[in-house]
């Protein structure tokens, strides 16, 4: 009996060896457009699918493969002699298998100057139906999406082992190939919508298999966001590592945070990061002194942290490290010197980021968190340092000196775990509370972690004081000006207290819960 394939490929890795290894099995190959005109250049015997349904090729290849003999000889069931009586009765020949993948929609998208007319016609129609058909019979019909399968698919074919289970294994990858294809239609067309829609699925590419989730008991692995039109492969996700062991589920979960922490910042940053909390940060012209003012924070926290520079780590900034253990360094690149000097500590992971873009229209994203049985969804925390609005509540007005670090404080405080305080002066953290249920507690725990650095330093709380004894708390730790969202039916009452000790005060109006 004769075996038919249909190839039609996008993405023509790999096809020659596979259509050849196929006509050598015997299969009679049909094709359309590229893939055709490829396969002849090969010397590839190959049909036109018109001589299978003869009729042409109409609306410009819109419709060519939208046929009952093509799409009758994928869902035929072999097994119900019915079906196959009926193939016998209008001439359509059974097809074995399809090898499709679509156009690149993704790639056409995401070009800056893309029309929608380009966009629509990098919508496969035909595509995605063969893929359906032979997915939907795989009893019957192989169906190969992936170039990487080929190999595989041949040596199976070869050894009369492709089984039931390869074959469903096979369907399962193409039904994921066009629901991941028909989620990059549906989020490009929902671009510059308003809110949230109705309803959204997510498409997700695996990365690379961590070393454990975490604890060590748990297999963990990094999967992508496929996201159109961003024009971004930016941030941890798409980091290259240039030294070090194998990351582990927490190892990125830090590093993400302490690149979001550094590259808020326009100014040359360095964050420190332990759990997810920035325990050191410091903006400067020379980032080895940047490094340094972060590390002067909170030394005995950042033992095992996380270190993110948005400059280029210099030698003096990794000789400035020497002697603190770190799990990761990331940064957009690094001096040749540095980086050997780095390469030295066999123990610590070294990462390059692209920089992400400041530009509001290209990085709006969306925050998804985990509930059992959902989702919750929001847009990102992502206001511009030039969004932060602030108003004097208080008699008295920060000095210039107080408002720019106030400022810095505020952007800081966004990165910590809510109930979130900070403690800053000269564009350094000095201390800071995370993750308390009662915010005095925070409080009192960014003034021990100061110390006598307090005096004379600002502070910022990511939401407002519901009481007037936070500000108590920072006028006997010495501060002179505080950074809040205000909001609270006692705000008056916080107002008084600063003005009793002479604390400048400024309303954000604009809350940074970090949950």
């Amino acid at each position: 009996m004769v075996m038919r394939a249909i190839l039609s490929v996008s993405d023509k890795t790999g096809l020659i060896e596979f259509a050849r290894g196929l006509s050598e099995l015997g299969f009679d190959i049909y094709s359309t457009g590229g893939t055709k005109k490829s396969l002849q250049q090969a010397n590839v015997t190959v049909h036109s699918i018109s001589d299978m349904t003869d009729s042409p090729e109409i609306l410009d290849g819109r419709v060519k493969t939208l046929h009952p003999k093509v799409h009758g000889g994928i869902l035929a069931r072999r097994d119900l002699p019915e079906h196959m009586a009926e193939l016998e009765k209008y001439n359509i020949q059974p097809i074995d298998m399809v090898v499709v993948n679509l156009y690149p929609f993704v790639k056409t998208v995401s070009r800056p100057d893309v029309s929608l007319t380009d966009a629509l016609e990098n919508i496969d129609i035909g595509g995605p139906t063969m893929i359906r058909a032979s997915a939907k019979n795989f009893p019957s019909v192989t169906v190969v999406v992936d170039p990487q399968d080929y190999p595989h698919v041949l040596e199976h074919l070869k050894t009369g082992t492709l089984s039931l289970d390869e074959r469903k294994k096979l369907a399962q990858k193409a039904f994921q190939h066009v629901a991941m294809y028909d989620t990059a239609i549906s989020q490009y067309l929902w671009q510059g919508e308003e809110g949230f829609p109705e309803n959204m699925t997510i498409a997700l590419s695996k990365r690379y298999d961590l070393r454990y989730g975490e604890n060590p008991h748990q297999p963990a692995v990094f999967y992508a966001e496929n996201r159109v039109g961003h024009g971004q492969n930016t941030g941890i996700t798409w980091a290259q590592q240039a030294w070090g062991k194998q990351l582990s589920f927490n190892n990125i979960l830090d590093a993400d945070a302490a690149w979001g922490a550094a590259t808020d910042f326009s100014a040359a940053t360095v964050a420190i990061v332990k759990h997810t909390n920035t325990c050191g940060l410091c903006s400067r012209e020379d980032v080895a002194e940047a490094y340094k003012r972060a590390f002067s924070g909170d030394p005995v926290s950042a033992y095992g942290g996380i270190v993110a520079s948005n400059r280029k780590v210099t030698l003096s900034m990794a000789e400035a490290m020497k002697g603190t253990f770190y799990e990761i360094i990331i940064a957009p690149e690094y001096e040749p010197e540095a980086l050997e000097f780095l390469k030295t500590r066999k123990d610590l992971r070294i990462l390059i980021a692209e920089l992400p873009k400041h530009n509001e229209a290209e990085t709006r994203s969306l925050d998804y968190r985990r509930v059992k049985g959902g989702l919750l969804v929001q847009a990102a925390d992502e206001l511009a340092e030039n969004a932060v609005q602030t108003k004097v509540v208080t008699k008295r007005e920060p000095t210039p000196e107080e408002m720019s670090d106030l400022k810095f404080a505020w952007r800081a405080v966004k990165h910590i775990k809510s109930n979130a305080i900070v403690l800053a002066k000269n564009n350094v953290l000095l201390g800071m509370g995370a993750g308390q249920p009662n915010r005095v507690v925070s409080v009192d725990i960014a003034k021990s972690k100061a110390g006598e650095a307090s005096k004379g330093s600002v502070m910022a709380s990511d939401a407002m004081f519901p009481f007037p004894d936070s500000v108590e708390q920072a006028a006997a730790a010495g501060v002179t000006a505080i950074i809040q969202p205000g909001g609270s039916i006692r705000d008056q009452e916080s107002i008084d207290a600063a003005n009793k000790h002479n604390i400048a005060m400024v309303f954000t109006g604009t809350r940074h819960f970090r949950h």
